[in-house]
């Protein structure tokens, strides 16, 4: 059966042209290889943290590396990347947060304060992970894990089992009528769409 999971298709990119320019994020330049070994271990970390099948994951970063390397590391391990717009106030970071399911978020360290505000309200959450930005930010209130030492503490070892077409990729729109609103999309169905 041909797999449509999103890790799968991109593992399979990742051999076939390794050394091929996979992002370019102003002046970062990565290839294929860097981008699926730093997501590899990544997952490893999610998963030592008990972080896997169907477990929902906030991307709460701008644009960049790091946010797709999250997002391939999430399905990697058949997990959910949650994207979340920068933007929100903490009454809509709460509203998603929960109507999310989060258990865990990376994000942007400027973004601390904000999580901190909200985490009382948001008991599912267990970890963080912080993206450095330069903000200075503290990330103490909430224990943030820094992004590049997850990512070296993690193996790069593929040994993840059990994907599926039928992973979800879930999609948060904007508020315009109302909270944001979740989107399931299982992978086939976003592969072909």
């Amino acid at each position: 059966m041909q797999s449509y999971q999103i890790a799968d298709l991109f593992e399979a990119i990742a051999d076939a042209v390794p050394d091929n320019v996979a992002i370019v994020c102003g002046d970062a330049r990565i290839s294929y290889r860097e981008l699926d070994e730093r997501a590899t271990r990544l997952a490893h970390f999610f998963r030592e943290r008990g972080l896997g099948r169907g477990a929902h994951i906030g991307t709460y970063m701008h644009n960049g590396v790091e946010y797709v390397t999250t997002m391939l590391a999430a399905f990697k391990i058949s997990a959910v990347p949650i994207n979340i717009n920068y933007r929100y106030v903490e009454e809509e970071l709460v509203y998603l947060f929960r109507n999310a399911d989060l258990r865990a978020v990376v994000h942007q360290r400027e973004f601390a304060d904000r999580i901190a505000k909200v985490k009382p309200d948001c008991p599912l959450l267990r970890g963080f992970v912080s993206v450095e930005d330069g903000s200075g930010a503290d990330t103490c209130a909430i224990d943030s894990f820094g992004f590049e030492a997850a990512v070296a503490s993690g193996s790069c070892e593929r040994d993840f089992a059990g994907r599926s077409n039928d992973d979800l990729f879930i999609i948060y729109t904007g508020g315009i009528t109302g909270m944001p609103k979740g989107v399931m999309w299982p992978h086939e169905a976003a592969y072909f769409a």
